[in-house]
């Protein structure tokens, strides 16, 4: 709003509604908000009357320290590549650039051209911002929505969930909480998300929810060929700091940890428990012994060469 304010002499109620997919109580709303920040909205009533800022207002520059301006590079510059949308971030490091006063803007852009990662870039599918921000002011307004979902065979199907959060993972957003059409805590991924629409039916979050936990959980146990379980010869929490809860649940047994997951290729859980380097037991399956003789017969072999 307070762009096409800046754009715009004056602008009607309506016509800001229109431009900002909003009502026009929203814009009132909009309008006390940029007031509480200290934005002089004047509001012209009657059949024709509309918005225009105070005449001589000008938002002041935007001020950053070294250290901050080095802050939002980098993490704009990060959430590229972790996965965030390339399109929105380039356009904000723009941005930012062109407010940044000279001097500091070259060494900024310095820092840019310089700077390089060691983890690989992702090229993860984005979500739309539009669901993304819906899902989360529903989330902590703890309000239902009615969500049109696509599944990763390309059908669409309808729901009313209750989110209790957002999660970013390995470059994808997902967002978990009660389905009402299974009847269960589910996880969605974002970038499936058609479209989400906030209804007037709140919930209450249950006690113990971990959305992070949930979510973890789940992609831990996306269906590969093989049930895995395998005993360890080690502490919990060694075991934790080692796997991840993406791939695999742990929990205490026995005076050590049973490790549950799923494999699709037992000859990698194999490289997998022999990496780790702890004294294990395999539960099952039996297929998965034989692996592990496998890759043992194959280090003996390279072992003589």
């Amino acid at each position: 709003m307070l762009e096409l304010l800046q754009a715009h002499h004056r602008m009607g109620g309506a016509e800001l509604a229109r431009r900002l997919r909003v009502d026009e109580r929203t814009v009132r709303r909009y309008a006390a908000r940029l007031e509480d920040l200290g934005i002089p909205v004047v509001a012209e009533r009657g059949r024709y009357g509309g918005y225009r800022l105070m005449p001589g207002f000008k938002l002041p520059p935007l001020m950053l320290t070294d250290d901050e301006a080095t802050a939002v590079v980098l993490g704009l510059l990060a959430g590229r590549r972790v996965g965030l949308p390339g399109e929105a971030t380039e356009s904000a490091l723009a941005k930012v650039q062109r407010v940044l006063p000279a001097a500091l803007r070259e060494r900024v852009q310095a820092l840019q051209d310089t700077l390089g990662f060691t983890l690989a870039a992702r090229d993860a599918q984005a979500p739309a911002t539009a669901a993304l921000l819906t899902l989360a002011e529903a989330a902590r307004a703890r309000r239902r929505v009615r969500l049109r979902y696509r599944s990763f065979k390309g059908g669409d199907s309808e729901r009313d969930l209750d989110p209790y959060g957002l999660v970013f993972h390995s470059g994808r957003w997902y967002v978990t909480g009660h389905d009402h059409r299974s009847g269960e805590v589910r996880t969605f991924r974002v970038d499936r998300v058609v479209s989400a629409e906030p209804g007037q039916d709140t919930f209450d979050v249950p006690e113990d929810t971990d959305p992070v936990r949930h979510v973890t959980r789940a992609l831990a146990g996306v269906p590969y060929a093989h049930d895995v379980e395998v005993w360890l010869e080690t502490t919990l929490a060694e075991a934790r700091r080692r796997i991840p809860p993406t791939v695999a649940t742990l929990n205490d047994s026995e005076g050590g940890v049973l490790m549950t997951t799923r494999a699709e290729r037992l000859d990698g859980m194999a490289q997998m428990l022999a990496g780790l380097g702890w004294p294990f037991a395999v539960r099952r399956p039996a297929e998965l012994r034989q692996a592990v003789h496998d890759l043992a017969d194959t280090l003996h072999t390279q072992a003589d060469r």
